[in-house]
């Protein structure tokens, strides 16, 4: 709270500009002067502010967030805006700042977050959509929307594959209420086949390893983490465990896995873990 009213004091400190000073400040932008459109910014921070106001009553959003984000549109205001529009600044600022707002503000709420062009052109769709429904009691079809909204029908393919629906997963599925949609939801996280399967496939591998030279399978316990520790030693660390050097480590790494696949290929022959 202390950083939001810090900062409404500062921008007290700018005064608003008149009609005449929009424009010659707007003059010397197009001329390339930053000063001039650090002017235009600062003159008007106030607006920002007042806009950010109308979407703070809820408590939902960070009027400290909401003004951040309108005071980039304010910037893109300034550098894009013309005294030829024949507008005062604030006028032609207010979409670009809502715009910025309001982009933030869906990107919060949405439960998926989208493209903000795409967001969009969805609410517009299901807008339409919903309108056509009332009006003639059934859905639009895509060729429909596309005359309606006035884009290509494989754009509204493309942005209607985007809509979604969110479901508790306590919602209620039978009619005595005993049931809910969690209840029919599989849990993968255990499976008695690949359990077994994996133990199988451990006991194999560690019949493999045993085969292996002392210091082979030292090396591959620990570079492999068999023995599931903390922390996997490097070649240099394990040098030093193994009284070799890390070049050393590094063959017998690579002479022990190579071992590993001809017993395997063996195996897939006869049926038999030999070396």
């Amino acid at each position: 709270m202390e950083m939001l009213e810090n900062y409404l004091l500062q921008v007290k400190k700018y005064s608003l500009l008149s009609a005449e000073e929009e424009i010659a400040l707007s003059k010397k932008i197009k001329d390339g002067d930053k000063k001039a459109l650090d002017t235009l910014i600062k003159s008007n921070l106030r607006l920002v502010i007042s806009i950010a106001k109308k979407f703070t009553a809820s408590n939902k959003f960070s009027m400290m967030d909401l003004i951040q984000e309108g005071n980039m549109g304010l910037m893109a205001a300034a550098s894009k805006y013309n005294y030829s529009f024949s507008t005062r600044f604030s006028t032609y600022a207010y979409t670009w700042i809502l715009q910025y707002m309001l982009r933030f503000i869906y990107n919060k709420t949405s439960m998926i977050s989208l493209p903000h062009r795409k967001e969009e052109l969805l609410r517009k769709i299901i807008t339409v959509q919903n309108d056509y429904s009332q009006n003639y009691g059934r859905e639009p079809s895509i060729t429909e929307l596309s005359e309606c909204i006035g884009i290509s029908e494989e754009e509204i393919s493309s942005v209607l594959a985007f809509t979604y629906s969110v479901t508790s997963i306590d919602y209620e599925c039978s009619e005595d209420g005993s049931s809910t949609l969690g209840d029919f939801i599989y849990d993968n996280k255990y499976c008695p086949e690949r359990e077994l399967m994996n133990k199988e496939e451990r006991k194999s591998v560690m019949k493999m390893i045993n085969l292996l030279p002392k210091n082979e399978r030292d090396v591959i316990y620990h570079r492999y983490n068999l023995n599931q520790e903390q922390h996997v030693p490097t070649l240099r660390e394990l040098s030093k465990v193994l009284g070799v050097s890390a070049e050393t480590v590094r063959q017998m790494e690579i002479r022990a896995v190579t071992k590993m696949k001809k017993i395997a290929m063996n195996y897939e022959r006869t049926g038999l873990v030999t070396a």
